[in-house]
């Protein structure tokens, strides 16, 4: 045999398992946790309806609740953090702030004992990248996945929000503006998926369509300020003031366009991908098709 045809046998062989790779890419499941509730929030968290949706899930006013607010600026966060006046006005009592950016102290016992306790873990706005280098695959990290497996809730507003998928965009060091950055790992809660933020009120209703072309397997979320989606399962309900939008290399709900824009009281389901409308009975949202179409 020759170099030649050694050479391209290896190259063949190589196709094939990229072949392989990308068709199991291509199949791979949207899907949140088997058991629990996300709540992912698009920034700007005004509507009491997405704090008090959130203290419900995680069993009401009493229910133990941690606030990690590691995306913001400042280096150290205490139980005096400004952040818990909203959610006390919304009928929260037992609230803990959790806080490091020392990767070896969120890899610790003694760090995680209120995420053991919690019911419910929610992420503050800011850069999501600090909230990988301080979380990603360590104790904290297991801690928050065994929240979801006895059924508590987690969520996340703005780089709360971004950080909770398996993909994460815009968690360059450098820019915010750059959707797929030196940061794309998340926590991974909400898997084969990416979810942007802030998405109308700062114009980037276009934005995702670079990340799914170049990641045909992920779904893509665009949210506005003041709306989330709950996330149970194959399955999202839209609640909050404003719109959510998919971004989907497949049609959505008969849409042939790039993106398909979703409501308040809406439901988004990730395993068939068809969206209906909350009604008595459920119907299909139909699809905006181009012109002359």
């Amino acid at each position: 045999m020759s170099g030649g045809q050694l050479l391209s046998g290896k190259n063949m062989k190589n196709i094939v398992i990229a072949l392989l790779l990308a068709s199991a890419s291509l199949s791979a499941q949207t899907q949140g946790p088997e058991k629990g509730t996300l709540v992912i929030v698009g920034g700007n968290m005004q509507d009491p309806a997405i704090l008090k949706r959130f203290i419900d899930l995680a069993g009401g006013p009493d229910a133990p609740i941690v606030i990690v607010p590691t995306a913001g600026e400042a280096d150290d966060y205490d139980q005096y953090y400004s952040g818990l006046k909203q959610w006390r006005e919304n009928g929260a009592t037992n609230l803990t702030v959790v806080h490091t950016r020392d990767r070896k102290v969120a890899d610790t016992e003694a760090f995680v004992k209120p995420i053991r306790g919690a019911r419910g873990v929610f992420f503050a706005g800011g850069r999501q990248w600090r909230l990988a280098d301080s979380y990603l695959g360590t104790l904290t990290h297991k801690a928050l996945a065994d929240v979801l497996g006895r059924g508590g809730v987690i969520g996340g507003s703005s780089a709360g929000a971004s950080i909770l998928t398996s993909f994460m965009v815009r968690g360059d060091t450098k820019s915010n503006e750059k959707m797929i950055g030196d940061h794309t790992v998340g926590l991974g809660f909400l898997k084969n998926a990416a979810v942007d933020q802030h998405l109308l009120r700062r114009n980037r209703q276009f934005d995702m369509l670079e990340v799914i072309d170049k990641h045909p397997e992920l779904l893509g979320i665009g949210l506005d300020e003041d709306t989330a989606i709950v996330v149970t399962g194959d399955q999202f309900d839209v609640i909050g003031r404003s719109y959510a939008v998919i971004y989907s290399q497949t049609p959505v709900a008969g849409s042939s366009g790039r993106f398909f824009f979703m409501g308040a009281g809406d439901r988004f389901d990730m395993k068939t991908r068809k969206a209906t409308r909350q009604a008595t009975e459920r119907r299909p949202l139909e699809g905006v098709r181009p012109p002359g179409r």
